[in-house]
């Protein structure tokens, strides 16, 4: 059995979604250790290319197995181009991690989108861009996505008569809807996709759970074990950690998922 710990990732290029901090930054770390190319993204290009070059200097990357991606998540349109030139330059991926994320704000707020913030950076965003990335993850070698959930979805529960929240909002209320969206959205058959809480770990989302939690490091070894090849996945498989467990029920629910995929397809512009 391959070392999944180990094993070379030479021939894998993987996009990683919120990569110049926390798991996301430990994640493409990982993964260029092990030899993939890895698509750094950051919300402006100045923070990708602070990424890479951090990459490069504290780590000894090298700097040939990675690229700077940026796109600020609360502006769809930034979403669209960035899957544009990622489809353009690298037209066969064959990971990709949906990792950025951001915790609700304490008051209700909503992005030039329309859209409640929480929402759209932690799943509408990661939705429009893994379906305008389909093409190049539905390649020969069969591409996967990895969402980077919660295990808060379990608390959640989509308002589908007010997903923004306008009427009665509540911080970690909206963030557990972003979570427990995503994670729906996993079993979405178009491509075959997985998502892990990766524990709780000391990163800037860590108030929502504790005062304390394991490393950013220890959290992206959970993600980077999911983009091996030679890990088996089962589409829309929930890993907390490195145990494959049950979901929340309503994450493999056919019906909420043709009705998430729905809603999410109205609200970014692109159909299901």
């Amino acid at each position: 059995m391959t070392d999944s710990a180990s094993a070379s990732l030479s021939s894998r290029t993987v996009l990683v979604t919120g990569a110049t901090s926390g798991i996301g930054f430990a994640t493409a770390r990982q993964l260029a250790e092990r030899g993939a190319t890895v698509l750094v993204h950051g919300r402006t290009a100045g923070e990708a290319q602070a990424a890479t070059d951090r990459l490069i200097a504290t780590e000894g990357i090298d700097g040939a197995r990675l690229c700077g991606f940026a796109a600020d998540f609360t502006c769809l349109e930034e979403v669209e181009a960035m899957a544009r030139r990622v489809v353009a330059e690298h037209p066969e991926l064959d990971v990709l991690v949906n990792n950025a994320g951001m915790a609700a704000p304490e008051r209700h707020t909503v992005t030039a989108d329309g859209n409640e913030v929480a929402f759209q950076v932690n799943f509408l965003a990661h939705y429009l861009l893994t379906c305008l990335l389909e093409p190049a993850l539905a390649g020969e070698r069969g591409g996967r996505v990895v969402n980077v959930s919660s295990s808060l979805h379990r608390t959640a529960s989509i308002q589908w008569s007010d997903p923004q929240r306008a009427r009665r909002y509540s911080r970690l209320a909206a963030y557990a809807q972003s979570q427990l969206a995503l994670t729906v959205f996993a079993a979405d058959p178009r491509v075959t996709a997985v998502s892990v809480h990766p524990g709780i770990c000391e990163t800037d989302l860590l108030p929502l759970y504790a005062t304390a939690g394991a490393s950013a490091e220890e959290g992206a070894r959970h993600v980077v074990r999911l983009c091996d090849p030679a890990v088996e996945v089962v589409n829309g498989a929930y890993y907390d950690c490195d145990q494959c467990v049950d979901p929340a029920p309503a994450a493999t629910d056919a019906r909420t998922l043709k009705r998430l995929n729905k809603l999410a397809g109205q609200l970014v512009g692109y159909g299901a």
